[in-house]
């Protein structure tokens, strides 16, 4: 059994009434260098919260979070090259450094919830687990 963290993605479609529709799972397992993503948007249940947000933005920010679990998509997504005080750096680009920047809190239309952890044998059957139990 390997340790994993996962977090669910959130559409908040208005952002200044903190409503929201899980919309994605993303886990973490670092001991079977895992990272994957599972999502689902729930058109009806988003729009009962918003009939005017933009769907096809959601998707597009979905997409971009597959992107970055996969390592397509580092650079583009403030992984690459750190500013520090002292000049620059570069950053690991592995999988925990992309969970880590995927869990960061932000104030966008898909945001992240808490972390939460488990153990598991099979990352990606936990993670079609995960996606049915709190996405579905």
């Amino acid at each position: 059994m390997s340790p994993y963290q996962y977090v669910t993605l959130r559409c908040v479609p208005r952002v200044e009434r903190e409503e929201f529709v899980n919309v994605a799972v993303v886990l973490h397992c670092p001991d079977q260098d895992f990272l994957g993503v599972r999502s689902a948007v729930p058109t009806a249940r988003i729009r009962a919260l918003s009939a005017d947000v933009d769907l096809d933005a959601v998707q597009a920010a979905l997409d971009a979070v597959e992107r970055v679990c996969s390592g397509e998509a580092h650079t583009g997504f403030g992984v690459g090259m750190r500013a520090t005080a002292y000049g620059s750096r570069a950053e690991r680009d592995d999988a925990s450094t992309r969970f880590g920047f995927l869990k960061a809190p932000r104030s966008t239309v898909l945001q992240p919830g808490p972390v939460h952890g488990g153990v598991t044998s099979d990352p990606a059957r936990t993670l079609e687990r995960l996606l049915e139990t709190m996405v579905l």
